[in-house]
């Protein structure tokens, strides 16, 4: 129940927010639990197992594009590397809708179910199917080799005309 003042803008601050802040500058910065989003890992070395599938990503204009895939990446992942348009803005976290995907009934079916946070994001993409899944929360395996991967007609993107996604 304190009051702040930055650049002349008044804040209110509850006496939880000024326990939390005053708690954590009181902590050697090593200690200090930062928060970070649950995501799949970005990095190349989680693939270093041989096991490789074909995947066909079909575009929105109904042209299929073939490409190899090591398990465990992650459909993201595996359409960056690829060339494949397939945004992610928010690299791989589960925190916007850009990397939607729909997938076949046979393979949907054979999927963990979504989590809330992804159940969430899903809710925002354009021309969702009862098959849609966000592309980052996919992961690769043996059972997915010789699918599809449908791209949906539009997504709601975050990034300007012409950007084209890059590996990460």
């Amino acid at each position: 129940v304190g009051v702040a003042s930055a650049r002349g803008a008044r804040v209110r601050l509850s006496r939880n927010m000024l326990r939390r802040a005053a708690s954590l500058l009181l902590q050697p910065a090593g200690a200090r639990a930062f928060h970070r989003a649950r995501a799949l890992a970005h990095g190349g070395a989680e693939f270093l197992g041989n096991a490789t599938v074909k995947l066909r990503w079909r575009d929105k204009s109904g042209v299929d594009t073939e490409t190899e895939a090591h398990v465990g990446m992650s459909l993201l992942q595996v359409a960056h590397r690829q060339g494949i348009e397939l945004e992610g803005a928010c690299e791989g976290v589960c925190a916007c809708s850009t990397c939607h995907v729909i997938l076949q009934a046979d393979v949907y079916d054979g999927l963990d179910e979504a989590s809330e946070e992804e159940e969430d994001m899903l809710d925002q993409a354009f021309g969702l199917t009862p098959t849609s899944r966000l592309g980052c929360q996919v992961r690769v395996d043996e059972s997915m080799d010789g699918m599809v991967v449908q791209l949906p007609a539009a997504t709601r993107n975050f990034y300007v005309d012409g950007h084209v996604p890059q590996p990460h």
